[in-house]
């Protein structure tokens, strides 16, 4: 990864897109492909595309992730200054009490703290299982009447943790989920365009995947590309009392997530290891036996069905602060999409089975 490659992650990293408000985001999305795009487009909720046209090849393939971020929102303004709070996707309450929060404001960010009561005033059972919507920000407002004055019902609200530079190649932050994952998708797609992809290839960057994949539901009905690849992260279990009885256990620096299963076409879960295996790139597989939770569950039900492949990004501590993921990690999604679309056609046509 180089120096134009990392800012443009932690430019991503630095904007507040809640599900709902991704427009900062996904205009700095836009920003960075434009060198590289036969065209860009957006839609009307923000769904963003980048188009390269490519060659001879009738193929369209699609690289895709979601540019929206879990977060808190403004109820309700109450009589003495505190903000009530709703959550905006999979917010988790656990990790909500206590911290430095950014309310996005008409106005410009205001900054605010999640109240929590002192460790000396409290119950020895109080604070476990508290719900969003009981806690509260105090952004200082002395009553009502002056904290309306600087918010409104409805404002997102985002932590304010920034990106933190871990040892090695490590990264920590808020929003990694999915930063990184349309990030991969920006740069599968540059990387495409500099091999002189055949097909036309497609990034495309989705709004509200956390709040039921609402976007790539739009999107993947408006492009109906003949390949989707999308990328999300995926559980990294490799610390100290983690269930790794509930998911595939999967390591930071062990290298992409290929699932297999349910959206996962075989011919492009084979697709996607036989060009690791070239390239290689260590990958680790999933087990996909259920309903899903990402775009590509979205996607591949579009339309008369679109051949789809999740290829995921090892994340320690989904939907908190302090998410963890390795940079390494994310340059090879990156490259092993770039490759599946250069190459897709070597792999075409997609037919049921093995």
């Amino acid at each position: 990864m180089d120096e134009l490659q990392r800012q443009f992650l932690y430019d991503l990293l630095s904007v507040a897109s809640p599900s709902g408000f991704e427009q900062g985001g996904q205009q700095i999305w836009l920003d960075y492909l434009e060198p590289y795009a036969t065209e860009l487009r957006t839609d009307a909720y923000g769904n963003a595309v980048a188009v390269y046209e490519g060659g001879e090849s009738e193929t369209e393939i699609a690289l895709a992730g979601h540019g929206d971020e879990i977060g808190l929102m403004v109820r309700e303004v109450a009589e003495d200054g505190y903000l009530k709070l709703s959550r905006i996707g999979g917010a988790d309450s656990s990790v909500t009490r206590g911290q430095h929060v950014t309310v996005h404001t008409a106005a410009g960010p205001l900054a605010g703290v999640v109240g929590q009561t002192a460790i000396h005033l409290r119950d020895s059972e109080d604070g476990g299982d508290e719900k969003v919507t009981d806690m509260f920000v105090d952004v200082g407002a002395t009553d009502g009447e002056a904290a309306e004055e600087l918010v409104d019902v409805g404002d997102p609200i985002t932590f304010s943790s920034g990106v933190q530079e871990l040892e090695g190649s490590r990264l920590a932050g808020r929003g990694l989920d999915n930063r990184t994952g349309v990030w991969a998708a920006a740069e599968g797609f540059r990387r495409a365009v500099e091999a002189e992809a055949e097909a036309t290839v497609y990034a495309v960057s989705t709004v509200q995947e956390e709040v039921g994949l609402r976007g790539a539901r739009m999107v993947g009905f408006d492009l109906d590309p003949d390949v989707m690849i999308a990328t999300d992260v995926s559980h990294a279990v490799d610390y100290p009392g983690a269930p790794k009885s509930k998911t595939t256990p999967h390591e930071l620096g062990a290298g992409p997530v290929i699932a297999r299963g349910t959206q996962n076409h075989p011919q492009l879960v084979a697709a996607g290891r036989t060009l690791a295996e070239e390239a290689e790139i260590d990958v680790q597989l999933a087990a996909s036996g259920g309903p899903g939770g990402t775009d590509a569950v979205a996607f591949y039900t579009s339309r008369g069905g679109t051949p789809t492949l999740d290829v995921g990004l090892p994340n320690r501590y989904m939907h908190t602060p302090v998410e963890v993921v390795d940079l390494e990690d994310l340059d090879a999604v990156a490259a092993l999409k770039g490759s599946l679309a250069a190459r897709i056609d070597e792999f075409m046509p997609i037919t049921p089975g093995e």
